[in-house]
């Protein structure tokens, strides 16, 4: 196994850093064991919710024995992690690009194995991070010491990566009983790197963010930005050294992919931004689509939100719909804050089959009211925003992985430093608002999309125009990278 942690893309981390990641790995082996020696089976499985609509079949570790029956010709595993949302509904990007292209995509969930080494790290780090997005919520003295600063300095450094290149490897046993030859995207740096640690042969790093952090690179693999900014800000290491200059990336270690998104979305841009107009020019209610993060954070937001838009909606002018994921306690609290959604509320709750019902009726029907989603399978969780956003108006979102989507986006106060440059990317491609920064400036814009058709005009009109330009072609271009890695391998350590 390769020493990752030493030296990344030539760039020699000192003997103090490296001391530190190798000290945090056997923190890591002290509390939850070392199984590097384990021979965990593999299986294949049926994913309930997306094997029918996108051909995902689900990799199972240390579960038993099972079928194994992967197609090396036209296989594909997209590698992911549950850490909030956003690493899930990029997955289902990739895997919805690779069926539209004709591969196989298999799903691998490395924070899904519950007995292994693995799942207990990364699960360990979701909790922390978890609580880290709820507390800069609620704390501003938090947010601005502790959360802004990790998220925007303390993660973009080179000696960040090291100490999760260190991490990493007590990842890499279950990929050992993997055939080595299946193209792996990673669509959070830990699987991409665990693959390259257990011998994966070809592996793409789909990075999620537009600013540059060290924390997002795993030297090895083919990188892949969805923005120019962002490129070049990788290629150079920019700050990842604080102010020191460093030795750059290869450039066959860099690719710039544009926005990853869904085939389905991306194939009916043209129709649903007519629809959204249509909408409009006809007097229809506006939707709304309000969707609560991975983290379970800006309740209180939403909350504010929704009790300005009740008036529209008892007046028929707007509509909602409010996806709060797999957060029973988050409906609960909206509830209590805004008791109109006592009476107002329709609920679709773990009701998978009502929930595509109804979404594939709203793209030609008629909505009024408050329509609330809730499922705890996290497919379903997550998947029920995708499809919502065909029939919705306008996305409420901060500016995390849903700043891409080819959607009309009022953009809400960011959770993290590094989330403000999607906001940034987003209003100046057209497809979004600024970043609004608090909530008078938040309902400001909610009702400038109630009142002036103007700012939902040009939003659809821009994003008819990036798809004409490839902009939301990322998940199909990261698919085909993948796949021509077994044509034109890398035939160096990157």
């Amino acid at each position: 196994m390769t020493d990752r942690s030493k030296v990344i893309f030539g760039n020699e981390i000192s003997a103090r850093a490296y001391r530190k990641a190798v000290a945090g790995k056997q923190k890591y082996i002290k509390k939850f064991g070392d199984d590097s020696k384990a021979d965990y089976p593999v299986k294949l499985t049926a994913n309930a919710t997306l094997g029918e609509m996108l051909g995902v079949r689900d990799i199972r570790v240390a579960e038993g024995e099972g079928e194994t029956d992967f197609d090396l010709e036209k296989g594909v595993i997209v590698g992911n992690i549950r850490m909030g949302f956003g690493h899930y509904r990029i997955s289902i990007a990739m895997a919805s690009a690779a069926h539209a292209l004709g591969y196989k995509p298999y799903w691998m969930d490395l924070n899904s194995y519950k007995n292994t080494t693995c799942t207990k790290v990364i699960g360990a780090q979701n909790d922390l991070y978890s609580l880290g997005s709820r507390l800069s919520q609620k704390s501003r003295l938090f947010n601005k010491l502790v959360w802004e600063p990790l998220n925007y300095e303390g993660f973009r450094q080179l000696t960040y990566n090291a100490a999760d290149q260190k991490n990493a490897e007590l990842m890499a046993p279950v990929f050992r009983n993997i055939p080595k030859e299946l193209p792996v995207i990673g669509t959070h740096v830990w699987p991409a790197q665990a693959a390259l640690h257990a011998g994966m042969q070809y592996v793409v790093n789909a990075i999620p963010d537009n600013w540059p952090m060290a924390l997002h690179l795993s030297e090895g693999a083919v990188h892949l930005v969805q923005t120019r900014q962002s490129y070049f800000g990788y290629r150079i290491l920019n700050g990842m050294a604080k102010k020191k200059l460093l030795k750059p990336m290869p450039s066959d270690a860099l690719r710039y992919t544009g926005h990853y998104i869904d085939h389905e979305l991306v194939f009916n841009i043209e129709k649903d931004c007519a629809a959204r107009l249509a909408r409009k020019e006809n007097g229809k209610p506006m939707r709304f689509l309000l969707t609560i993060g991975g983290a379970g954070a800006q309740k209180e937001l939403f909350a504010a939100v929704i009790k300005y838009l009740i008036p529209a909606v008892r007046e028929n002018r707007a509509a909602l719909y409010i996806n709060v994921g797999d957060y029973r306690q988050v409906w609960e609290a909206l509830r209590r804050e805004v008791p109109a959604l006592n009476t107002l509320a329709a609920t679709h709750f773990d009701n998978w089959e009502d929930t595509k019902a109804f979404c594939s009726a709203a793209l030609d029907g008629e909505v009024e009211g408050v329509h609330v989603f809730l499922h705890e399978n996290i497919f379903e969780a997550v998947y029920c925003t995708n499809l919502l956003m065909r029939s919705a108006d306008v996305l409420l979102t901060k500016p995390s992985e849903l700043a891409f989507y080819p959607i009309p986006k009022l953009f809400l106060k960011r959770v993290g430093g590094h989330e403000k440059w999607g906001a940034i990317h987003g209003a100046e491609y057209g497809d979004g608002t600024m970043e609004c920064e608090d909530v008078p400036h938040t309902l400001q814009m909610v009702s400038m999309f109630l009142d002036d058709d103007a700012l939902l005009r040009e939003m659809c009109g821009a994003i008819i125009t990036n798809k004409s330009i490839g902009l939301y072609d990322g998940a199909y271009k990261a698919v085909e990278i993948a796949m021509g890695l077994k044509k034109n391998p890398l035939t160096r350590e990157n």
